[in-house]
């Protein structure tokens, strides 16, 4: 039951986001193109926007210990800037300036009938493969990798 819940929240949110995604345009390829031209400079307000206001949000909730409707307690993750932050952001942001999506865009433009969604798809999964063959099957929160022995955690 608690997997079953926790795929509707996911789905209710997820179908959400898709949708502001969509409103605003952002699964289009020409809007994200104009936005790394610096032509047009919406989508860094848009992008901005939503940083604030859940960096604030998520501060006020774990300063509270608010429990989520799973269960658990919001706990924000802090790091240092590493090299494989910087790695990864390159390898990120040069698969957003080639194909104009990156991976919750491409799910509203497979939605909206992109064909070039399918191929961002396919890159993505070989980028997790690659990730996945660097060491353990079973990753964690993106800073921290979680043990086989850790998975039933998750």
């Amino acid at each position: 039951m608690k997997d079953a819940k926790r795929n509707l929240i996911g789905l209710v949110f997820g179908a959400m986001f898709g949708g502001v995604l969509a409103a605003g345009s952002l699964h289009e390829y020409d809007t994200i193109h104009n936005m790394l031209r610096l032509d047009k400079f919406y989508v860094f307000g848009f992008m901005g926007s939503a940083i604030v206001i859940a960096t604030f949000g998520l501060g006020i909730l774990e300063s509270r210990n608010t429990q989520t409707t799973l269960g658990g307690v919001i706990s924000l993750q802090r790091s240092d800037v590493k090299a494989n932050h910087i790695k990864g952001g390159v390898i990120f942001g040069s698969g957003w300036a080639i194909a104009g999506t990156c991976p919750a865009p491409v799910l509203v433009m497979l939605s909206s009938g992109a064909m070039l969604s399918l191929v961002v798809m396919a890159g993505i999964f070989i980028g997790l493969g690659f990730a996945d063959s660097k060491g353990s099957s079973v990753f964690g929160d993106g800073e921290h990798r979680v043990t086989e022995d850790e998975s039933h955690l998750v």
